[in-house]
Order: C-alpha cells, then sequence, then structure tokens
C-alpha cells in the first residue's frame, strides 16, 4: 500500500516535469507570438481609408465614403524613396478612379497642318420663308399638321374666314354695275382684293356669279419643309402675321466652333472636307462663308461656317459633323501632341501629370507650354519631351490626392484663389430686379428637385415656370454685367424647356447656375436661407453648383446614381 503510493506520488511529479518541459517553452513561443501579433494588429490601426473618387476623406477604419457612397479603399501609408513632390497611389485606387494614361508621341507635320473642327448641320436661313395671312381674319382650316411636313409651291395651306373681304365682295359686285358710270370705283374695289392676294380668276368669279364667299384660301408661295408651325386652326390672325415657317434643306448650314487661338488659320473661300456618323465613308466637299465676328465669351470659340448642298436629303439639321481644314502655317518639324483630357488650366498655366516611374504608379505635377488645339488634342511647345508618359483620364483625381498628401498640386499654387469656389463682382440691382428674381427660385428649386427625380418633362415645365418670373425683369434696369446674366439665364431656360433629354438638360444647367448664383449672391434680403452646393465630379470633373433650400446634399446633376455626391459651400439667408 505505501509502496503504491509512493509510485503514484513519484508519476504525478513526472507528469508535472514533464508538463513544464513541453508547455513552458511553448508558452513563451505564445507569448512571443502574441506580443507578434499584438504589434502587427497596432500596424494595422494605423492603417488610414480613402475614397478613390474623394481623396480628401480620410477614416480609421473600411467604410462608405459619406459623400458619395463608395467603398473606402486603403490608403496609401508608405511614399519611401519618393522626391519631394511626387506622389504614389495604389493600383487599386488607380483602377478604381479609372486613371488611365498615354505615352506622348510626335505629331508629322503632315497632320498639323490639318485642323480639326466639331461642328453641327443647321437650316440655311437664307433659304427661310414665312407663309403670312394676307388679311384679318380666323382660320377656319390648317392643312399643315406637324413641323417637317414637306410643301409644295401653290398648294393650299389654310382657309380663313376674312369678315373684310365679305365686305369687299359685296362692294365689287354693287361697283360691277356701275362699271360703265364710274370705272375708277370699279377698277379701286378690284385693286383692294388684288392686295389681298386674290388673283384674277377669283375676282372675276365673284363678279360673274354675284356670290359672297365667306372663306378664302391661302396658298404655298415657296416650296420646302415646315420647320415651325405658328399658328392653329380657330387662331384669330392679323394681316401680316405668320402661319408657318418653311425651309428649303436643299441647302443646309454647317457651323464649326475655332477656340480662339485658331482664329488666324481661317478666311473665306477656304476649302473643308466634312465628315459625319451618318456616313462614316464619304467625305463632303465645302467652302468657308462666313466667319463670326464675335467672339463667345463663355467657349470662348467663334463659328466658322460653310454652306453645303443637300440635294439628297443627306444631311438633317442637328446632325453632327466633323469637318477638316488645311492650316495656314507651314510647320516642317514634328511636334508633340496631347489630349485636352490630359490638362488642367489655373488660369495663366497649363499643368499635367507626369509617370516619373514606369514600373509603379508615381505621378509628379509638370507645366506645360501648349500650341494650337486640333480637335481634341493640343500641340505642346515645351515642358514634356516624346516617349512622357502622362495621365490622360483621372487627372484630377491624381491632383486631389497630392493636395491631400501636402505635395505639389493645382489647388495649392499661390496664384490660385485659395479656395474660393466661385468668385463673385458687385452688382447693382434695382428694387424690383430683386423681388422679380427671388420670385424666380422658388420655382428654379422646383426645377432641381426634378433634375433629382431625373425627370425630363417635369424639369422642362418647371424650368418654363422659371423663364416667365425672369422676363418680368425689365432689361432698361440692367447694367452691362446684369444684362449678360440674364440674357444667358434666359437663354439656358429655354433650351432647357425645349428638350426632351435629360442629360443635355443637365448641360444647360451647369450654365444656368453659373449665372444665377453670382445674381443670388448680390442680394441680401433673401426671405429664406438657401444654400450653394456643389457636386466635384460634375461636368466632366471641373465641377458644378447648384441652387438648394435644404443643407441635405440630393444631387441633381447624377439624381439617384449619385444623389449625396457634393458639399455646402455656401449659405445664403
Amino acid at each position: 500500500m505505501n509502496k503504491n503510493i509512493i509510485y503514484i506520488a513519484i508519476a504525478v511529479l513526472v507528469g508535472l516535469f514533464g508538463g513544464w518541459l513541453i508547455f513552458g517553452g511553448t508558452t513563451g513561443k505564445s507569448n512571443s507570438a502574441d506580443m507578434s501579433n499584438h504589434d502587427h494588429s497596432a500596424e494595422s490601426v494605423d492603417q488610414m481609408w480613402t475614397c478613390s473618387m474623394h481623396p480628401q476623406i480620410m477614416q480609421p477604419e473600411p467604410g462608405d465614403c459619406p459623400i458619395c457612397g463608395m467603398e473606402l479603399i486603403p490608403a496609401e501609408s508608405s511614399a519611401d524613396g519618393l522626391a519631394m513632390n511626387e506622389i504614389k497611389m495604389t493600383k487599386n485606387a488607380m483602377a478604381l478612379a479609372n486613371i488611365q494614361t498615354s505615352i506622348v508621341g510626335n505629331q508629322s507635320a503632315d497632320d498639323e497642318n490639318v485642323i480639326s473642327l466639331s461642328g453641327k448641320i443647321k437650316m440655311n436661313e437664307e433659304e427661310d420663308a414665312i407663309q403670312a395671312s394676307y388679311f384679318d381674319g380666323r382660320i377656319e382650316r390648317l392643312n399643315i399638321n406637324f413641323e417637317g411636313q414637306e410643301v409644295r409651291k401653290g398648294q393650299l395651306l389654310a382657309t380663313i374666314y376674312a369678315p373684310n373681304l365679305v365686305a369687299a365682295q359685296q362692294e365689287l359686285i354693287t361697283t360691277a354695275s356701275l362699271k360703265e358710270s364710274q370705272p375708277s370705283l370699279y377698277k379701286a374695289v378690284r385693286n383692294k382684293l388684288k392686295l389681298w392676294k386674290l388673283s384674277e380668276t377669283q375676282i372675276n368669279s365673284i363678279e360673274e356669279s354675284g356670290k359672297v364667299r365667306e372663306n378664302f384660301p391661302i396658298y404655298a408661295t415657296v416650296s420646302g419643309t415646315v420647320s415651325e408651325k405658328m399658328a392653329s386652326e380657330g387662331d384669330y390672325v392679323k394681316q401680316g402675321q405668320p402661319i408657318v415657317k418653311v425651309s428649303n434643306l436643299n441647302s443646309v448650314w454647317v457651323e464649326f466652333d475655332a477656340y480662339e487661338n485658331q482664329i488666324s488659320e481661317f478666311k473665306k473661300g477656304q476649302k473643308i472636307k466634312v465628315t459625319t456618323n451618318a456616313y462614316p465613308n464619304e467625305e463632303f466637299g465645302a467652302t468657308v462663308s462666313f466667319i463670326d465676328p464675335i467672339l463667345n465669351s463663355q467657349t470662348r470659340t467663334v463659328i466658322i461656317r460653310s454652306n453645303l448642298k443637300n440635294n439628297k436629303g443627306l444631311f438633317k439639321p442637328g446632325m453632327f459633323v466633323t469637318g477638316k481644314i488645311k492650316s495656314n502655317s507651314n510647320g516642317s518639324e514634328s511636334q508633340l501632341s496631347i489630349p485636352a483630357s490630359a490638362v488642367m488650366w489655373t488660369g495663366e498655366r497649363s499643368l499635367v501629370y507626369i509617370k516619373t516611374n514606369p514600373n509603379e504608379p508615381v505621378f509628379e505635377m509638370r507645366d506645360v507650354t501648349l500650341g494650337n488645339r486640333n480637335g481634341d488634342n493640343f500641340t505642346v511647345a515645351s515642358g514634356l519631351q516624346d516617349g512622357d508618359e502622362i495621365v490622360t483620364n483621372g487627372t484630377f483625381t491624381v491632383d486631389a490626392a497630392a493636395q491631400l498628401q501636402g505635395k505639389n498640386s493645382m489647388m495649392n499654387k499661390d496664384n490660385i484663389d485659395n479656395g474660393k469656389e466661385m468668385p463673385v463682382m458687385k452688382m447693382e440691382l434695382s428694387e424690383s430686379m430683386r423681388n422679380a428674381f427671388i420670385k424666380s427660385i422658388k420655382t428654379y428649386l422646383k426645377m432641381k428637385d426634378a433634375f433629382v427625380d431625373s425627370n425630363a418633362k417635369s424639369t422642362s415645365v418647371f424650368a418654363k415656370a422659371t423663364l416667365e418670373e425672369v422676363q418680368n425683369i425689365s432689361e432698361s434696369e440692367l447694367g452691362k454685367m446684369e444684362e449678360s446674366h440674364i440674357t444667358k439665364i434666359k437663354k439656358m431656360l429655354v433650351a432647357i424647356s425645349e428638350s426632351d433629354d435629360i442629360e443635355k438638360q443637365r448641360d444647360h444647367f451647369v450654365v444656368l447656375n453659373q449665372n444665377m448664383i453670382p445674381i443670388l449672391k448680390n442680394i441680401d434680403d433673401i426671405k429664406s436661407k438657401v444654400f450653394i452646393q456643389k457636386c466635384p465630379m460634375a461636368n466632366n470633373n471641373n465641377g458644378a453648383f447648384w441652387i438648394s433650400a435644404d443643407s441635405e446634399i440630393r444631387n441633381p446633376y447624377y439624381g439617384e446614381q449619385m444623389l449625396t455626391c457634393g458639399s455646402t459651400i455656401d449659405s445664403l439667408k
């Protein structure tokens, strides 16, 4: 019995000793491993998360972007080996922001001597004709049913009940019996009917029958296509009032937009080769017939117009075309060419981002001097070399990342307007103008909400209502600058109201806000608080503004796609 107790005690001691040998060292290793895991975890806590589209967002943990709702991505935590103004982006951020690069190449002298222009087919206003009423009356029947209808010369356009003609016919019938004794009176009555465009046959028919006709026809004086209906059945019209507008589409205008630095390249009589997507394998010859003497201050372009024969009806007004014209300059050396999407402007300087490491997404800002613009490309006078790789898509995203990291960027240069979103010039506004403009804001806000809902029909309706309020502003009370803004506002509201394409409406909405907000900022007695908000991604990543009655962001430029993308930059009381 004592021996068994001794054996058990010895076994316990051996077991304890063996356990210490086995688990004691492991515990030490485990502690070491725990410490290693702890250290790694600490490093993980230091990892920051950002949005690929809004790199100013920095959060200590993953989640969604508070601006656009996109999933956050890991921010670059190390930039070892970079030069002072170089930035490095993750490949994931590059992919999500769709950042693309291209290698700069030389443009041959032959290509440089050809300027590419974008244009649009328009009706030839020289061939337009207005069909008007010859006398006062009511339109009993209108044979023009829709715009685009073909009209032939001599065709019956409308039938009009004319009380004045009824009285004149009675005079003719009465004087017909007196034409031997009072020939001058008889002749005067006939001439009166001729002035109302009645033919000799019609006048003789009235005289011979002795019956008064109540309705009289109006015949087309030209052939063409109805471009606008100006009256409807049942309307009362005055003598000379337009009924329809007829356009002859056998000849059309093609209008190109030429940039300011290209104006010297054009002159009347130059030959242009015109191509269109509708007929990609055909070229059509045209000649410059008009160069607009006034520069468009908004787009910094002038209109170059050519007449184009259209006997086969190939060209439809509104169709986009491309024109190629030979340059007057005789460049003998090849020049570098870069896409316009690669360039950022600060007002005085042109900037691009160059990829400094061919194997890594490392970028640096570079000043460049640009030459002429040729279509969607610029020639480069200095700042780049053949073979350089530059950012051609997502340039502003790269610049935002550089700004976030405190590197050289477009936004932190001394000659930038220190973050001011929209400079405002002082305007002199009369009380009546302020009141009319404030009323227009009420319908504008409804139009903005229609943009948020992506409802083109409602947008058009509220644009018309806003235009009606703006029309109450008397132009006689406006200075030159104020008149320029109001004129542009009216033009954009008309364009929005007449369009049924929500994306085209949004393009006009960008320009509308650029002209409404400066006026709004000059009004200090707005009855309710409004907010000026901005989406940095709208307007091709150039940013676009809008006015809102609520501080909550509801983006009118993207609707449900990116409803909360944007920020409030100002508020007015």
